[in-house]
C-alpha cells in the first residue's frame, strides 16, 4: 500500500503538519515511498533559497515520477469515464495502484477519479 500525494499534502509537509510528517516516516520505515508526479511537484513549488527547505526536503524522500505521454493517456481516459477535467488529479490517480491511498487536500474529485480507476483506491483526507 503506497501513499500517493497530491499538492495538499506536500503543502501540509511544508507547513510542518506533524501528522503528515508521522505518515511520511511511516511509509520510509516500511521501505515504500510515497509517489507524487512532476505535475504535483509544480503546483507547490516556488524556489527561491531557504524558501521550501521542509518542502525540499520531503520531496528527497518521494518518488516522483515523470508526467510522460503513458500517464497521460491514462490520465486522459479518466477524465473521460469521470467528466471531470483537471489533469493534474487525474494524473495522480493514474498511478494508484489497487490497494494504495491517495492522501489529498481534495478527497472529494480524488474520490471520483479514483472509482473510475476500477481499482480499490482508499481516499485520505489531509
Amino acid at each position: 500500500m503506497t501513499g500517493i500525494l497530491d499538492s495538499g499534502a506536500l503543502i501540509a509537509l511544508e507547513n510542518d503538519d506533524r501528522p503528515m510528517w508521522r505518515r511520511l516516516k511511516a511509509a520510509l520505515q516500511a521501505e515504500d515511498p510515497p509517489r507524487t508526479h512532476g505535475g504535483i511537484v509544480a503546483q507547490v513549488w516556488r524556489g527561491g533559497t531557504g524558501r521550501q527547505a521542509r518542502l525540499a526536503g520531503a520531496l528527497q524522500s518521494v518518488d516522483i515520477v515523470p508526467l510522460d505521454a503513458a500517464l497521460g493517456r491514462r490520465s486522459g481516459v479518466l477524465l473521460a469515464r469521470s467528466g471531470l477535467t483537471d489533469a493534474i488529479d487525474a494524473a495522480l490517480a493514474a498511478l494508484a495502484d489497487h490497494g494504495d491511498q491517495i492522501i489529498t487536500s481534495d478527497p472529494d474529485d480524488l474520490a471520483m477519479l479514483a472509482a473510475a480507476t476500477n481499482r480499490r483506491i482508499d481516499i485520505v483526507p489531509v
